[in-house]
């Protein structure tokens, strides 16, 4: 075989192989799917400021108040993640929430650890493992946690107990608008 020709061959296969990983990139966390603009404050802290102690393993460890805007017009339900990318061992997940009713604007201060809430919507199982919130509790310096809200545009309806991978793959194509709150903690 010429030279000419092995190097055509090279460069064929080359794009062929470009072309096939397009679709093997790593999965993310989803995407939205709307231009919605959704909010998501708390009273008790700003985004990217200092999480209040009771809020952590240093307090009571109980979850803040959250409160977020409308969603899309065609949202069906919300679904809530917490978790920390800083941690040494990889993400650490510290609270999931999914199928709050549409109708929901906000999360009160001290959620129960319940699977299901009373005013609709299930919570899933965190990184200790266990049902419901988990406060930030790092091991050293500071660390960012990240209260990531998702309006979807169905109730999933997938009882209790997920984790975050399992949710995120429930909630795959279902992602209207998303928004997120950042805190900060550090050990006292």
């Amino acid at each position: 075989m010429n030279r000419y020709v092995w190097h055509r061959l090279l460069a064929g296969l080359c794009l062929l192989v470009l072309v096939g990983c397009r679709g093997a990139e790593p999965r993310g966390e989803p995407v939205a799917t709307s231009d919605s603009v959704l909010t998501l404050i708390s009273a008790a802290f700003e985004d990217g400021a200092a999480i209040p102690v009771q809020y952590t393993c240093d307090g009571v460890d109980i979850s803040p108040p959250l409160e977020w805007g409308d969603p899309p017009p065609n949202a069906a339900s919300f679904a809530l993640i917490m978790d920390d990318p800083d941690a040494p061992i990889g993400t650490w997940v510290h609270w999931v929430i999914y199928d709050l009713p549409v109708e929901t604007r906000s999360l009160p201060e001290g959620v129960p650890g319940e699977p299901d809430l009373a005013s609709g919507g299930v919570q899933g199982r965190n990184s200790w493992p266990k049902t419901g919130y988990g406060g930030p509790c790092p091991p050293s310096g500071a660390h960012r946690y990240f209260f990531k809200l998702y309006a979807l545009d169905a109730v999933l309806g997938a009882g209790p107990g997920l984790s975050k991978e399992q949710l995120l793959q429930e909630m795959e194509g279902q992602v209207l608008a998303q928004t997120q709150l950042v805190g900060t903690y550090a050990h006292q």
